[in-house]
């Protein structure tokens, strides 16, 4: 898929995977609409890419605010790509406690409702507009991507509500490209392993001296760019569609 002239909606994209994406979209020509909710963050990246990048404050959670970001999307050019890889808060503990005591439905609730629900509202959103879109050569209308987890096939403890969504957005990927496919909508998920973002909040050495020597091989924690090239990589193949691809150099959690 050729982006140039094209637009592209980055959800999450002030963050680290989502920034390292839209610096590679912007790279293959496509104008980047930076979809999240941390002002400063995306502001500066508006601001440091300039001409074809533009953000907005935008809630995954609301249909309005995803419907205000798919529109400002499609003011930039033509709306082929979606990319959702926003991040949110976890439980971060067992659901039972050694007191017994178990974290309060509210909890799950919020977690599925951001990683999955919040996922859902912006592929059914842009998938929508993307229909609306002329078909090029190869009869494509657009593919959206979405992030799920290695935690949706094999999680840790103290990530039930966190593997829920992500298993969700895991089984979603194959029956939403079923379902678009009369549209000529792809849809991917990339279910990344250890990587080092900005939320492990602290230095990318100290990280990767304590993870980096559990992943089988290369022996280190991710780059977020590699989650980049290789969403990059979907938009250009149309071959890829309704699968999950692990990026995770082998790592399985284990207990």
């Amino acid at each position: 898929m050729n982006l140039e002239g094209a637009s592209a909606l980055v959800v999450g994209g002030a963050g680290g995977f989502g920034e390292a994406t839209v610096r590679r979209l912007v790279q293959a020509g496509a104008a980047v609409l930076v979809a999240d909710l941390s002002e400063d963050k995306g502001r500066a990246l508006e601001a440091e890419l300039g001409d074809g990048v533009r953000f907005l404050a935008t809630d995954v959670t609301s249909e309005e605010s995803v419907a205000a970001a798919v529109a400002a999307a499609q003011e930039l050019g033509t709306l082929r790509v979606a990319v959702v890889v926003h991040g949110g808060p976890a439980a971060g503990r067992r659901m039972v406690n050694r007191n017994g005591e178990f974290y309060p439905l509210e909890t799950f609730k919020r977690t599925t409702d951001i990683f999955l629900g919040g996922t859902y509202n912006v592929l059914a959103q842009a998938a929508a507009a993307m229909t609306r879109n002329e078909p090029l050569e190869s009869g494509q209308r657009g593919v959206v991507i979405m992030t799920a987890s290695i935690a949706g096939f094999e999680s840790q403890v103290g990530q039930t509500d966190y593997a829920a969504a992500k298993g969700g957005v895991i089984s979603l990927t194959l029956a939403a490209a079923r379902d678009l496919a009369p549209t000529g909508v792809r849809v991917m998920t990339i279910a990344p392993g250890t990587f080092f973002t900005p939320a492990f909040r602290m230095k990318e050495e100290d990280a990767q001296a304590k993870w980096g020597p559990g992943v089988p091989n290369p022996k280190r924690m991710g780059h977020v760019d590699e989650y980049a090239r290789l969403a990059l990589h979907i938009v250009d193949n149309d071959y890829l569609n309704g699968e999950v691809i692990r990026v995770d150099g082998a790592v399985r959690f284990n207990v």
